[in-house]
């Protein structure tokens, strides 16, 4: 179970410079209240960003950033699972990402999306679509469930039932049953060639008992195609060659010294980060400081205009150089991968090489053979002996590659019943069949308890049927915009519990944003809080603009406030 600590932001959207920390697990129910713009769903976004790097509502990355400091925005989430404590660091200008676990840095070797993906596939261990599934509700920018295509409607339910696990499963049985065919591929070819072979011992046998009919001149006919198609393959040989041998004298050392300049630059380019960094922070402690912190003596006004002058130059040098610089290392890497291609490239001309000088050898071998039958023509019982030791052999060695066959074959029959268990309509549909009646009956009961009496139903490929009392059918569609919250959540606490069985995508947070203001009447408010108020150890946060809700059944409230076009939280 994931238990959300905190939240923290700053800079980040309409707050400020000073850092906004909401505790995300002290009280079970919250009222976070504000006037429309005050920013009091400004957590929304900032727990979104912080998990994902996006918000939750419709804005783009550079939009994020408070608009009057317009630098160092940075939001920080806290959160356990089990016992082992997480912290995100995410931000912008500059642009960061950072993950701890156990107040120790995770690796950041991997790119950008590969350290995300770490994030959402092997610690939190679900993605943004079932996050907002089961721990948000509200918003314009929100997409309920029951407006999700049925792709990813059952996206969010496997995630739910943490049957993903089989999509893995099913993606590497594919490279599995590929790498089957291969081999099948090569046993045939194997099998073909020793099939040939057979043919080809039988016949000499019986060309050699058929003395009558085998002459010398029949048999030098056959030399001399053979050798010509050696010459042929020959040639082709030794153009590859030269293609290999450019590769290795030539193209290779270049590209071992190409990868070495990569390296000095990268080095480079890492000192001009560190220098530019430090010359910015260097112009931030003039503009900022009137005295020197050291012998505590004010800094003449003169002075400080001269040196943030003359590190702005330096400023302004480095950063330039750190651009020419990132250039050329762009540059390089383009080369770098031409290097790369030209090496694929000379590769496939080593395994081709190799097939025509192992063809070659074959060649060669056959040309020995006609020879030797040409010298031993006189000595017919000699030569069946050892042709009948050769066929005896053959058919040995097509016997073994026979039984391999079968083994493969039986083996690609597995692993096309694996395929047949492990596609959407296999063996996670028959779990999803299993769970159906519990989701079913988990949403009526809501539904019931929101005081909407209808019968809902998901099917297989979770599309609804809704009937009334006069058992009437309708779609989601059909409903007004209370009727769909009542769904909405009904469907957002049958998530939270199936993942409660499930453990799965289980979380402390509930957030609903704004749902008290438009949607649900006061009947259905006050349904709501008394389902909230059953819930135990949930953390839940009600977001919302109406003065006139009854206070006394919230455990804490956080107001929102704009001061000096400021969002300001006041607990």
């Amino acid at each position: 179970m994931i238990i959300f600590k905190s939240v923290e932001f700053r800079n980040f959207l309409s707050t400020g410079n000073t850092p906004t920390e909401i505790q995300l697990d002290k009280y079970n129910i919250t009222l976070i209240i504000g006037e429309n713009g005050s920013g009091k769903s400004t957590v929304l976004d900032a727990l979104t960003f912080g998990l994902f790097g996006k918000a939750f509502r419709n804005i783009k990355k550079d939009q994020l950033v408070n608009s009057v400091n317009e630098k160092d925005c940075r939001v920080e989430v806290k959160f356990n699972i089990g016992r082992t404590k997480y912290h995100i660091i995410r931000g912008i200008r500059p642009n960061r990402f950072e993950i701890y676990k156990k107040g120790k840095m995770i690796n950041q070797d991997a790119s950008v999306r590969d350290y995300q993906r770490h994030l959402e596939n092997n610690i939190l261990k679900l993605n943004y679509r079932s996050f907002t599934q089961v721990v948000i509700l509200g918003s314009s920018s929100f997409i309920p469930f029951m407006q999700l295509t049925p792709a990813h409607r059952r996206e969010v339910v496997e995630e739910i039932l943490d049957i993903k696990i089989f999509s893995l499963m099913n993606y590497i049985l594919k490279y599995r049953i590929k790498d089957m065919k291969e081999r099948q591929r090569d046993i045939t070819h194997e099998f073909n060639l020793v099939d040939t072979k057979i043919s080809m011992a039988a016949d000499h046998i019986l060309k050699t008992k058929e003395k009558s009919k085998l002459s010398k001149t029949v048999l030098e006919k056959k030399i001399l195609l053979n050798d010509k198609e050696i010459k042929k393959l020959d040639g082709q040989v030794v153009k590859l060659q030269l293609k290999i041998d450019e590769w290795l004298n030539n193209i290779h050392p270049q590209h071992m010294d190409l990868q070495k300049q990569i390296g000095e630059h990268n080095t480079v380019f890492v000192k001009l980060d560190h220098k530019v960094k430090k010359l910015r922070d260097d112009i931030e402690f003039y503009k900022e400081n009137d005295e020197c912190p050291t012998c505590e003596q004010s800094i003449d006004e003169n002075f400080k205009t001269d040196i943030v002058n003359t590190l702005y130059l330096k400023y302004d040098e480095a950063d330039a150089a750190k651009v020419d610089l990132n250039g050329r290392i762009d540059e390089m890497r383009a080369r770098n991968n031409l290097y790369i291609k030209i090496q694929d490239e000379s590769r496939e001309s080593e395994v081709e090489s190799a097939k025509k000088t192992a063809s070659i050898k074959s060649m060669h071998s056959f040309t020995k053979e006609l020879t030797q039958q040409i010298g031993e023509l006189g000595n017919i019982d000699a030569e069946l002996v050892e042709e009948k030791t050769k066929l005896k052999m053959y058919k040995d060695e097509l016997e073994t590659i026979n039984r391999q066959k079968e083994r493969l074959t039986e083996d690609n029959n597995y692993l096309v019943l694996a395929k047949q268990l492990l596609q959407d309509s296999g063996i996670k549909t028959k779990i999803i069949k299993r769970y159906l009646p519990v989701m079913n009956k988990l949403i009526n009961s809501y539904l019931a308890a929101l005081e909407f009496q209808v019968k809902f139903d998901l099917d297989e490929e979770f599309k609804e049927t809704i009937r009334s009392r006069y058992r009437d059918v309708f779609r989601y569609d059909n409903f007004s915009e209370g009727e769909k919250m009542r769904i909405d959540l009904s469907l957002l606490f049958t998530w939270r519990q199936i993942a409660k069985m499930k453990n799965s995508a289980n979380t402390n947070l509930l957030i609903l944003d704004e749902i008290f203001d438009s949607s649900l009447d006061y009947n259905g408010t006050d349904e709501f809080l008394k389902i909230v108020s059953t819930l135990s150890g949930e953390n839940v946060f009600i977001i919302s603009h109406k003065s006139d809700l009854n206070v006394d059944k919230f455990d804490s409230i956080i107001r929102f406030e704009k001061q000096n076009n400021f969002s300001k939280m006041i607990s």
